[in-house]
């Protein structure tokens, strides 16, 4: 493709990093910037600084935030459950659902030695910390995508908790094997949150 400015062709290399952005929707991207008063892409641009500069994520659940400190406990949600989420996204969907009000974790990935993911790279140690040190803990619900990466770290985490006297339970299997749990319609992941079943680390 052939661009009128080399400015204009390293705007469009850059957007078209973005996932699911080809090349001629960032070159429309870029060409609309172009026509917009200049605060505008300013704006925009000191906004994604300031996001990626400034960004915290939570000490105990690991969720992105704007403070460090933990404030789920004064949000008014059950205390008693933990849902076990890859990334915030996942958060994101299941609050959508209307189904669920208990706490999060985020793990930060999965499980995925091929490649060269193992359980020191994700935030498992840290879940089995937090389950083991608070006694208002019940129950973990492992709300993983239904991919062999993601039931490897279900299974990892079960294995873990094994010994603890919480219930490890996981969603019902209305996600589609293989699906990634951003994706599930709310009415598919909700139904998968209020069904869910005990988790089973026996072969």
């Amino acid at each position: 493709m052939e661009y009128p400015s080399k400015l204009v062709e390293q705007a469009v290399e850059e957007i078209s990093k973005l996932p699911g952005i080809g090349k001629k929707t960032a070159l429309r991207l870029a060409l609309h910037m172009l026509k917009q008063p200049q605060a505008q892409t300013t704006n925009l641009s000191e906004a994604l600084t300031n996001l990626r500069q400034n960004i915290k994520y939570c000490g105990t659940c690991h969720i992105i935030a704007d403070t460090e400190e933990c404030t789920c406990k004064t949000l008014s949600r059950d205390t008693s459950v933990i849902c076990v989420v890859e990334d915030t996204p996942d958060v994101l969907a299941i609050r959508n659902t209307g189904q669920y009000n208990g706490l999060f974790h985020v793990l930060g990935g999965r499980i995925s030695p091929m490649d060269g993911i193992g359980p020191d790279n994700v935030k498992i140690d840290s879940l089995v910390d937090r389950v083991k040190s608070d006694a208002a803990v019940k129950e973990v619900v492992l709300a993983l995508s239904s991919t062999m990466e993601g039931d490897t770290t279900a299974f990892y985490i079960a294995k873990m908790l094994r010994d603890t006297p919480v219930k490890v339970s996981t969603i019902a299997r209305g996600i589609p094997v293989g699906g990634e749990l951003e994706y599930t319609d709310e009415i598919t992941l909700a139904r998968s949150i209020s069904t869910r079943t005990l988790f089973s680390t026996e072969n």
